[in-house]
C-alpha cells in the first residue's frame, strides 16, 4: 500500500505542478495557479500521516517504510527548485519570458553553483535522516529498525559523495579554455649552396 501511495504522490506532483503552470501561464490565472502548486505540500503530509498509522496499527517497519522517508525528504529538498526549473521554461515558451539561465561552466561561479546543489541534496537527506530516526524511535528498542538503519546509513552516503564532488570544483576549479599559445615559425629550409653568416666554410 505504501508504495502504491508513493507512487500516487508521484504521479500527483507531476499532475500539480501541470495544472497550476498550466492555470498560470495558458489560461492567465496566476492566482489560481499558485493555489494548485501550494497543494503540492499536502501529499507529502497524506504520505507521512499513513506512514506513522501503519506503523502504529503494528505493521512491520521494513525498506518501503524507509523510502516513504527518503522521498519525503527528497520533495521537501529538491522539490522547489524543479518546480522553479520548470517553471522558468514554461514561462519562457508560453509568456514571453527570459531564456532560462544556465549554470555556470568554469572557476568560482561553478564552485557556488556545485555548492547550492549539494546544499539541496543533503536537505533532503537530512530530512529523510529525521524522519527515519523518528521511525526508530516510535518503534522502540524491542522492534526491528534494520531496515530503516539502512536507509539511514545511505543518506550519509548521499551526503558525502555531494560534499566531496562540491569541495572538487571548490580545490580544483575547473577553468575556462584559454587561446592556444602562438607557434614560433619554423625556420625556412636552406637551399643547396646557401650558408649562414658565421658558419664553418662561409665566405
Amino acid at each position: 500500500m505504501i508504495v502504491t501511495l508513493i507512487v500516487l504522490c508521484e504521479v500527483g506532483f507531476w499532475v500539480l505542478l501541470a495544472v497550476g503552470l498550466g492555470l498560470r501561464y495558458v489560461a492567465r490565472k496566476p492566482r489560481a495557479g499558485a493555489a494548485v502548486l501550494l497543494c503540492e505540500p499536502l501529499l507529502e503530509v497524506v504520505l507521512l500521516v499513513v506512514t506513522a498509522v501503519d506503523l502504529r496499527n503494528g505493521g512491520q517497519p521494513d525498506w518501503k517504510h524507509g523510502l516513504a522517508a527518503v522521498y519525503i525528504g527528497f520533495t521537501v529538498g529538491l522539490g522547489p527548485s524543479t518546480i522553479a526549473w520548470v517553471d522558468a521554461r514554461i514561462a519562457h515558451r508560453f509568456a514571453g519570458g527570459p531564456p532560462p539561465v544556465r549554470p555556470p561552466k568554469y572557476g568560482r561561479d561553478r564552485a557556488v553553483h556545485e555548492w547550492r546543489v549539494a546544499a539541496r541534496w543533503i536537505l533532503a537527506s537530512a530530512v529523510a535522516l529525521v524522519l527515519l530516526q523518528a521511525a526508530v524511535w516510535y518503534v522502540g528498542p524491542h522492534g526491528d529498525t534494520g531496515s530503516l538503519r539502512m536507509w539511514q546509513q545511505r543518506m550519509l552516503w548521499l551526503t558525502g559523495i555531494n560534499l566531496v564532488i562540491a569541495a572538487s570544483y571548490t580545490l580544483f576549479p575547473k577553468r575556462r579554455p584559454g587561446p592556444e599559445p602562438e607557434r614560433e615559425p619554423e625556420p625556412a629550409p636552406e637551399r643547396a649552396g646557401e650558408r649562414g653568416p658565421g658558419r664553418p666554410g662561409g665566405r
